[in-house]
């Protein structure tokens, strides 16, 4: 699927991550074309716990999950999804889920399900980050950098997207310098998803890709566009902690700890425009300098 198509980008992105059912506990997902050249990882991660909810009762609930890339995917081809039911209890469930391609596994996850339950709470506090109101969306940024971008590439870039997104302290990817290794990124779906819990929680997965990764470039004055370094997602990790919703607008709040041995660290908390911490996010991710 070409990121640029015709009809509702929103619906499209949910029947892209709904997966289709060809056996008990197999699924198939098409792949989307971000520009990326590969599938992009958060498609992988939301199609994986879409199917892995798909094998729970309704009242059951992600909570975590934890997944491993480990070859890029095929933009081209579709994706199959086998779900390994490991434990089934009253409380918790338990699934692994392999992603397929090409007959090679491309990216295995390991995710729990719990059933609601009341107990102490606390969070951290949100920090006080402008916005969303006031900050340009990364179409209007790519929009007003046209002149720098190759055509193929901007064509990309302008298409209207499922997911707004609006980076509070972005950096110029033709001219970055170093900044602290911390970025802000508020997002929403661009319209109205259904209720359905799961659908909200595969759409963050997704989501939850986005920027965090390049997150570990920022103290070094480098982005995705610098030609001195590859750069790609090792593994990923969620944890669901309150309901939410993603066509409302979410806070990111990213930071990288530790960069290291060609890798980065970076964690993610997500926050509701009202403050409360819905998701904490970790991924490992390449930074590979290239010989020149």
């Amino acid at each position: 699927m070409n990121v640029c198509y015709d009809g509702n980008v929103l619906k499209e992105l949910l029947r892209l991550l709904a997966l289709e059912k060809i056996e008990e506990n197999i699924f198939r997902g098409q792949s989307q074309d971000l520009g990326f050249g590969n599938v992009f990882g958060g498609q992988v991660l939301g199609q994986a716990l879409s199917a892995a909810s798909r094998t729970v009762e309704s009242d059951f609930h992600a909570h975590s999950l934890h997944g491993y890339f480990m070859r890029p995917g095929d933009a081209k081809k579709p994706i199959v999804y086998t779900v390994d039911c490991i434990r089934d209890g009253k409380s918790f469930v338990t699934r692994r889920v392999v992603a397929v391609q090409n007959g090679l596994a491309i990216f295995s996850m390991a995710t729990s399900f719990h059933r609601d339950e009341q107990g102490y709470e606390h969070q951290n506090t949100m920090p006080d980050i402008k916005g969303p109101d006031g900050i340009e969306n990364e179409v209007e940024m790519a929009r007003r950098l046209s002149n720098q971008i190759p055509p193929a590439i901007l064509e990309k870039l302008l298409c209207k997207k499922p997911i707004e997104i609006r980076v509070v302290n972005p950096v110029n990817p033709f001219s970055p310098k170093p900044m602290p290794p911390k970025k802000y990124v508020w997002f929403r779906a661009i319209d109205k998803i259904p209720d359905d819990e799961a659908t909200h929680r595969y759409m963050l997965a997704y989501a939850s890709d986005f920027h965090l990764v390049a997150t570990s470039l920022y103290p070094h004055g480098k982005t995705f566009w610098s030609s001195d370094i590859q750069v790609a997602s090792l593994d990923h990790s969620i944890w669901f902690h309150r309901k939410f919703r993603m066509d409302d607008w979410l806070l990111h709040v990213m930071e990288s700890p530790c960069a290291g041995k060609a890798r980065g660290l970076n964690i993610g908390s997500i926050y509701t425009r009202d403050g409360a911490l819905v998701a904490s996010v970790a991924q490992e991710g390449l930074l590979r300098l290239l010989k020149k």
